[in-house]
């Protein structure tokens, strides 16, 4: 099963949100990835307006992926876009308030949630994730700790030290003036 996010909608279900876009739309890629993790769920969100520097278009967040509407569009639109080249409709459903394309994608066999709906499922997941996970004063969560270094592209084996004298581990450090039979040149 995997959710396609109509952003705008989702964000103004918050009062004020419109005073820091790009803010109130991390917060909802964070609240989003943490509702995939702990539902095993695949998001997808679509936002009106111009990519994030951050977020380009297509990119993934911690598993959630990042869509934005054409130059010149909407997001209704590449959400219409997206349900048409979806390929299990049975399975998705689309997160929206908006009348019209709510009424298009059930003619397309999709189920449509409300953003009022799906947004208090949202902090009903986040009270109880919450409750399970304390947050930490600082530094990333041991739970969060694969999303990232997958996002990183950094492998578990990575983070192991070799051990002292390994001879595959190659020398760290300022090289010798005279190192390598040749002085070095000071510009």
């Amino acid at each position: 099963m995997s959710y396609l996010i109509d952003g705008n909608n989702v964000m103004a279900q918050r009062v004020g949100w419109h005073r820091d876009k790009p803010g109130a739309r991390r917060r909802l890629l964070k609240e989003l990835a943490r509702f995939a993790r702990v539902s095993g769920l695949t998001i997808e969100a679509v936002f009106d307006g111009a990519p994030d520097d951050f977020f380009p278009d297509g990119s993934s967040f911690m598993g959630v992926r990042v869509f934005y509407a054409e130059r010149g569009s909407n997001a209704d639109e590449r959400i219409k876009a997206l349900v048409e080249a979806s390929r299990e409709r049975r399975t998705l459903k689309v997160v929206t308030s908006d009348r019209a394309l709510g009424d298009y994608v059930r003619r397309c066999g999709v189920e449509v949630i409300r953003s009022g709906e799906f947004r208090r499922r949202l902090d009903d997941e986040g009270e109880s994730v919450e409750e399970v996970e304390p947050e930490r004063s600082a530094g990333v969560k041991e739970s969060e700790m694969g999303e990232w270094m997958y996002y990183f592209g950094v492998s578990p084996e990575d983070d192991e030290e070799p051990a002292r004298g390994d001879a595959s581990e190659p020398v760290r450090g300022r090289a010798k003036p005279g190192a390598h039979g040749k002085k070095r040149k000071r510009f």
